[in-house]
């Protein structure tokens, strides 16, 4: 954890903190996309690529599960959640869509750890495109602002 004079509240200094990504592979260009936003971002806000931890798993319904145990690892100040839901022609979209918005909340909840939900659901590919790269840099933002904030009411 870094120290209290690092940072607070509100503040976007991510200098000492240790981020978390998990980016699902389906809709993989529009994921990569959304990962190179954050990953951007995280840089910018001065947190260091050697703590910064990037996985990936298959699709968005895997991401609450690498969460998990990013955050049970105690390795962690946030986590990023990164993937892409398009809506097809059946009920799949919204079973994805709900339950893995709700894993992830879980997550967040059960470890007190900010988790940022770059989960795009969408209902096209031409909203994601165009949704990618500004949802990629406000999950670095979130993460790193929520980070300071519990390290401050902690």
């Amino acid at each position: 954890m870094r120290n209290a004079d690092q940072g607070s509240a509100g503040e976007l200094i991510g200098d000492g903190l240790r981020i978390g990504i998990v980016r699902a592979r389906f809709n993989e260009a529009l994921t990569e996309r959304l990962a190179a936003a954050c990953l951007s971002e995280l840089e910018r806000l001065d947190v260091e690529a050697g703590d910064i931890k990037h996985v990936t798993v298959p699709g968005a319904l895997e991401i609450p599960l690498a969460l998990k145990a990013m955050a049970a690892s105690g390795d962690f100040d946030a986590l990023v959640a990164l993937g892409c839901v398009i809506r097809g022609e059946t009920y799949h979209f919204e079973l994805v869509a709900n339950e893995s918005g709700a894993g992830v909340a879980r997550v967040s909840l059960e470890f007190q750890m900010p988790v940022a939900n770059a989960i795009l659901t969408v209902e096209n590919e031409e909203q994601a495109w165009a949704r990618a790269e500004d949802k990629g840099r406000e999950a670095a933002r979130v993460a790193v602002e929520m980070a300071n904030l519990m390290d401050d009411l902690s």
